[in-house]
């Protein structure tokens, strides 16, 4: 039985599970990520694990996100912010050469957004972008059904994007992205609150709870509107912790849309919530895997 191996590397958790080619998870596996984190560590950690999963030998490659830009060839992880010590690391190889499988490795995003697309709520559209609102807002693009990731591999990094040219610096560099107004730790500088206490003071009906998901909604439907112009997707799907509260936000960011966005540029556009949860990346790296193996 053809099976590959879907790999998610956390700061905290590494997850493994193995794939059919209809994405049908047969076995999965959660391991700490070594601790510090240095790349010789956590790949011996990943090896490890892939041949406990892989006692049977019936696994034909492997496929990895990483939460980190990753080369156009999908072979080197290029950073890792929060890990010890990964520039340039050459993880595709050494995975191979620790587990004798083709390895191929994604940006986690990136992954979320393919998971996505093959069999969430992109499954349905050619042209697709996914954002992330979590401790950071990652994006990815699908263009034509495939995912585009630039010619450097590190294209769709979508709350990067300048929302306000004099709003509070970002660790990207830019100053006021939009993951400065719309991320977890700028709810909760912009509330002293968190995006779960914020969902749960709405659904009680708080006035001041709904008044700021409005607001939130607001702020990204203009972010949106700016990526509408230029890829004008058939559909957006909106995944991550914050997209808990989706439905007390998602009214006004289409409200925000429609009126910043030409219609001839939105005709038919969906605006929905992602589908996979925690498993889209999973999933992704498992269609990336498979995708590698059809190209050989």
């Amino acid at each position: 039985m053809k099976q590959v191996i879907a790999i998610d590397l956390g700061g905290t958790s590494i997850k493994l599970g193995i794939y059919l080619p209809d994405g049908t998870c047969q076995k999965s596996l959660a391991i700490p990520t070594p601790q510090p984190s240095f790349p010789e560590k956590v790949i011996a950690a990943i090896a490890d694990a892939v041949d406990r999963l892989n006692r049977d030998k019936e696994c034909l490659a492997i496929g990895i996100g990483t939460p980190g830009p990753v080369d156009e060839e999908g072979k080197i992880a290029k950073i890792l912010i929060n890990f010890n010590g990964w520039k340039n690391v050459p993880l595709a190889e050494m995975l191979e050469q620790k587990t004798g499988l083709k390895a191929i490795a994604a940006n986690d995003a990136n992954c979320a957004g393919l998971g996505e697309a093959w069999l969430g709520a992109g499954r349905n559209y050619k042209n697709f972008i996914l954002l992330t609102l979590g401790t950071g807002v990652g994006g990815a693009i699908a263009i034509d059904g495939r995912l585009f990731t630039g010619h450097l591999g590190a294209a769709g990094e979508l709350g990067l994007i300048t929302f306000n040219p004099e709003g509070h610096p970002c660790n990207s560099g830019n100053q006021g992205s939009l993951e400065q107004y719309i991320s977890a730790p700028a709810i909760r500088r912009r509330t002293g609150k968190d995006a779960a206490e914020l969902g749960k003071l709405a659904r009680s009906g708080n006035s001041e709870a709904l008044q700021f998901w409005q607001e939130y909604g607001k702020d990204l439907g203009v972010g949106l509107s700016s990526l509408i112009y230029v890829l004008t997707p058939e559909a957006i799907a909106i995944g991550g912790g914050v997209s808990a509260s989706a439905e007390f936000f998602l009214p006004a960011a289409r409200a925000e849309i429609e009126r910043r966005v030409l219609s001839n540029y939105r005709v038919n556009l969906k605006l929905l919530p992602a589908q996979l949860g925690n498993q889209a990346g999973m999933v992704g790296a498992a269609k990336l895997a498979w995708e590698m193996l059809d190209r050989v």
